[in-house]
């Protein structure tokens, strides 16, 4: 800094002015002789631009590139940042998006798009969720995360689970009008208060679980948390012992716990015919709400 090479050509000259071997002309370039090596004015400018640079730079380290991204932004659903403002302000949270811009900054391949990954709070407000349904993290092949959990957008071929979520309600004789679908997109349900959340809102392409330790678990405990608080009459179905583990995050004489094998071709013997979707309807008529449609 400028500082710092005044003090500098202040200390040298007390030994210029003691060397007169050189003559006076050696000695003026002599005290001219840092200023030159600093490679004048020009130079110290752009050594004082040269943090800014670092820290916005969009190939710089993951910790300088945080500064750029701002997850709530992708927040645009007004309950939802109403209840979640205080966490946009932590650290943990600012960890998440630090370790997220240093995957984007490396070009590093993110499951869901950016601007999809809180798409289920964005359709589901917090007023509206009647029913929670609690995923690991996003599918990770090419396509099909969209922000929800066991969700995949149009088009796209229903993954194994979803098409044993479709059998399971089709075989339920307590549910009426519904007709397994070609698509695997649950939007509707969602619209309808079906709050579909993965405890993990993001992965790395074709590696499952990869972003299991960024924090997002921190996070999406504090959403069933908020919940569970401020809602009444939930209905919260827990499929498979990773989503069991989030029951004491739930206040059960608040709300109904329905826990049963995850829809997963692994454990699909012991999902079947376990009529969650039934017991979720039967808990919001017994607290005085209307059951789903469950069409799709």
């Amino acid at each position: 800094m400028p500082p710092k090479r005044k003090n500098r050509v202040a200390a040298k000259r007390p030994k210029t002015s003691k060397t007169n071997t050189a003559g006076p002309t050696a000695a003026k370039k002599r005290k001219q002789a840092p200023a030159t090596d600093k490679a004048g004015p020009t130079a110290a400018k752009k050594r004082k631009h040269a943090p800014a640079t670092d820290t916005k730079g969009a190939s710089g380290s993951g910790g300088a590139a945080a500064g750029s991204l701002d997850l709530s932004s992708f927040i645009t659903e007004k309950s939802w940042r109403r209840e979640l403002k205080m966490e946009f302000t932590k650290d943990y949270f600012k960890g998440i998006e630090s370790k997220l811009a240093g995957d984007y900054a490396n070009k590093t391949q993110v499951f869901p798009p950016k601007d999809h990954i809180f798409h289920a709070f964005n359709v589901t407000s917090f007023d509206k969720v009647k029913v929670v349904i609690l995923g690991q993290d996003p599918y990770h092949d090419d396509g099909q995360a969209m922000g929800m959990a066991f969700s995949v957008p149009p088009g796209v071929k229903p993954p194994p689970s979803l098409k044993n979520i479709y059998k399971e309600l089709t075989n339920d004789d307590k549910i009426k009008k519904f007709t397994t679908p070609t698509h695997g997109n649950l939007e509707a349900w969602a619209k309808r208060g079906v709050f579909l959340l993965n405890a993990t809102l993001t992965v790395e392409a074709h590696q499952p679980n990869s972003h299991a330790k960024y924090g997002w678990q921190k996070f999406t405990d504090k959403v069933i948390q908020i919940i569970s608080e401020n809602c009444s009459g939930v209905a919260f179905i827990l499929w498979g012992n990773f989503a069991h583990k989030k029951e004491s995050l739930i206040d059960g004489t608040k709300h109904t716990i329905i826990k049963t094998a995850h829809p997963s071709p692994l454990s699909s013997k012991k999902f079947e015919n376990c009529k969650c979707f039934s017991q979720a309807d039967a808990a919001l008529l017994a607290n005085k709400r209307d059951k789903m449609d469950w069409s799709l």
